[in-house]
């Protein structure tokens, strides 16, 4: 099966390039930088809701994001994201088959990229998909990427004899996969802190135990679903009670959340 994720905000370049390959969506990249770096400041800086130095940061990114960079200047996408997701699945810890194995099975949604695989080089940015960037295709970026993602994950599975998705990724992300046009039965796990005895969704723990399931199932090589209830990682537990076929719900004790905190 595929599994998707988002990307994250804060970026970390200090692992060195290691073999990388080219993602599948790079022209399309090129052509969204070229649009985002002819925006004025202010107009960057609202369209991510940045900061001034975030914005000028952001704007120095995509003036310098090139068509044909050298390797020096790419980091592997599951290396170079740093978010709560990134926590969660510790990609720099994978040995060479697991990551072998996450390149075929591992998927990455991106503003700027579309899909990219882990050990796909990209360039430093930031481009929420959320961000209503106008381009020829339309007025946000879920305009622009309209059924591409969609066929493509449909044609990756296909190559991997899968029908199952599992989205590990975030609403705003997710919403970029035009759902008329995806093929695949979707798994979404949801993961709950109980609250005295009151599973809630807690988004700062949910995101890093969707990186830690998309882990398992890189590390323990899972093609079944079902197979997904076995997660355990960091104290949570797989509640058949709340849970449905396709969405699968994992709540951890509130003990366990504060000694993870």
């Amino acid at each position: 099966m595929l599994v998707v994720i988002s990307p994250a905000k804060r970026l970390d370049w200090s692992e060195r390039p290691t073999a990388m390959t080219r993602p599948d969506f790079g022209e399309d990249a090129v052509r969204l930088a070229r649009t985002a770096r002819n925006l004025p400041l202010r107009d960057l800086k609202a369209l991510m809701d940045l900061s001034d130095d975030l914005a000028r940061l952001n704007r120095d990114r995509f003036k310098s994001f090139s068509p044909a960079p050298d390797d020096d200047a790419l980091r592997p996408a599951a290396l170079a994201f740093a978010g709560d997701t990134y926590l969660g699945l510790e990609a720099a810890t994978l040995d060479a088959d697991e990551l072998a194995w996450a390149q075929d099975h591992l998927r990455i949604l991106s503003g700027l990229y579309g899909l990219l695989r882990p050990l796909d080089g990209i360039q430093p940015y930031r481009l929420e998909m959320g961000s209503r960037l106008k381009t020829r295709r339309g007025a946000s970026l879920y305009d622009y990427w309209r059924d591409d993602l969609a066929r493509a994950l449909n044609a990756q599975a296909a190559a991997l004899d899968t029908d199952v998705l599992v989205n590990c990724a975030s609403q705003e992300y997710f919403g970029a996969v035009a759902p008329k046009a995806l093929k695949l039965r979707v798994v979404t796990p949801q993961f709950m802190e109980d609250k005295n005895g009151a599973p809630k969704i807690v988004s700062f723990f949910a995101k890093r135990a969707r990186g830690a399931m998309a882990r398992f199932i890189v590390q323990n090589r899972v093609t079944d679903a079902a197979a997904i209830t076995g997660f355990d990682s960091g104290g949570y537990v797989y509640r058949p009670d709340l849970s449905t076929e396709d969405k699968p719900v994992f709540v951890r004790p509130a003990e366990a959340a504060q000694s993870a905190a």
